[in-house]
């Protein structure tokens, strides 16, 4: 989703090739297009670019008219720090609540390391939203925002209590745009259901 998401929000044309999950051969057929045999993967003039991060970094490198990261070098420190912190924690909420477009939205009690994970997030969000007068988090949409909209996804489908008062709000815009509502309408039209993501 994040690389999809934030292409579709930039502007920047792509081509788009699904290829559907299948978990009893352990996706053995993403091999012929990805290293990691996991998805997403960009491919760009023979280049084949795996990971969300990497494909946005790259992108961002491709387009620095999009400002796909901020301008300013403390911002853009900022939100890299967040970013990354995204990319490589938070597994307790990752694994408790499975991002789930098709979840009919029911309470789920998080353990407490799922809780000190959407705390410590809530603060995140608030502490930028506060910094930089939203309504993304450094103010314009950027990879930031990309890397955390499953969370969103998350907090919605399992009904999560939220602490600050600007996180529902933050969440009412991300859902707002029109590239989450298309992702979300595409993922309504599934046929498929991955049995390890209904909680």
């Amino acid at each position: 989703m994040r690389p999809w998401l934030i292409l579709k929000v930039k502007g920047i044309e792509f081509e788009e090739e699904l290829s559907v999950l299948d978990f009893a051969t352990n996706n053995s057929h993403f091999l012929k297009f990805s290293p990691t045999k996991k998805v997403p993967v960009l491919k760009h003039n023979g280049l084949t670019v795996w990971d969300s991060l990497a494909i946005m970094e790259y992108v961002s490198e491709l387009f620095p008219e999009k400002k796909l990261w901020p301008d300013d070098l403390k911002v853009r420190a900022h939100a890299r720090s967040i970013a990354h912190e995204m990319h490589s924690g938070f597994m307790a909420i990752r694994n408790e609540y499975p991002m789930n477009m098709c979840r009919k939205p029911s309470a789920v009690s998080p353990s407490p390391a799922a809780l000190i994970d959407i705390n410590r997030i809530e603060k995140i969000w608030a502490e930028c939203l506060d910094s930089y007068d939203g309504p993304y988090l450094f103010g314009d949409f950027t990879i930031a925002e990309a890397m955390f909209a499953p969370v969103v996804n998350r907090l919605q489908a399992y009904k999560v209590q939220c602490q600050h008062s600007s996180t529902r709000k933050y969440c009412d815009v991300i859902t707002g745009l029109v590239a989450w509502k298309d992702w979300e309408l595409a993922a309504r039209k599934e046929p498929w259901v991955c049995e390890n993501a209904e909680i």
